[in-house]
């Protein structure tokens, strides 16, 4: 009980860190914090199912959590400035939407969340749909004025159109609810 409590305060301080960071290196240190609360919770059931689950949470997230770093310092090498709101750079601006769309499980890098959500428990599950996406989408919130919007329009009708065409084809429930997530992210 004290360490799910544990788990549950992280995830609660990384959120809030990532949510109200003004500077890179916070926002980073927030997912991070986010991604380390949660992946005892995916694996505490020790079933092989679950370990995969995690290590596949794990390569995708630290994978994104790594090109936000790289975007940041790609930004702040050519402007000198480390602020979220102040993203200028066309590559920084296009890798930054990739980590997200990444974390958060958008077309085309949503291969990973089905197999994730199916692997967890079930209250994970509804923290992997719901709680761990708030610190990823509050990032394109910060930074919208620099943002490619056709590309972010092409991602989000992909994963309406995708996410409801796949959930048609699933018979387990969490996978549909996976399909049900990526196709609301869209909306």
């Amino acid at each position: 009980p004290q360490a799910k409590l544990i788990f549950i305060i992280s995830l609660l301080l990384g959120t809030t860190i990532t949510i109200s960071s003004n500077h890179w290196i916070m926002a980073w240190a927030g997912l991070e914090i986010n991604t380390l609360a949660i992946l005892p919770m995916i694996s505490k059931s020790h079933h092989p199912r679950a370990i995969e689950a995690a290590t596949k949470y794990f390569l995708t997230q630290a994978t994104a959590s790594a090109l936000v770093l790289f975007s940041s310092m790609t930004n702040a090498w050519y402007t000198g400035q480390w602020d979220i709101t102040q993203l200028t750079h066309p590559t920084s601006c296009l890798i930054l939407t990739s980590a997200i769309a990444m974390k958060l499980g958008l077309v085309p890098f949503h291969f990973w969340f089905p197999e994730v959500l199916q692997g967890s428990p079930l209250i994970t599950g509804l923290l992997l749909s719901t709680m761990m996406k708030f610190p990823p989408i509050t990032l394109p919130f910060m930074t919208s004025p620099s943002l490619n919007s056709t590309l972010l329009t092409c991602m989000a009708l992909l994963s309406a159109a995708l996410g409801g065409w796949m959930g048609l084809n699933q018979t387990q429930i969490r996978k549909i609810l996976a399909f049900s997530s990526i196709s609301h992210l869209g909306w």
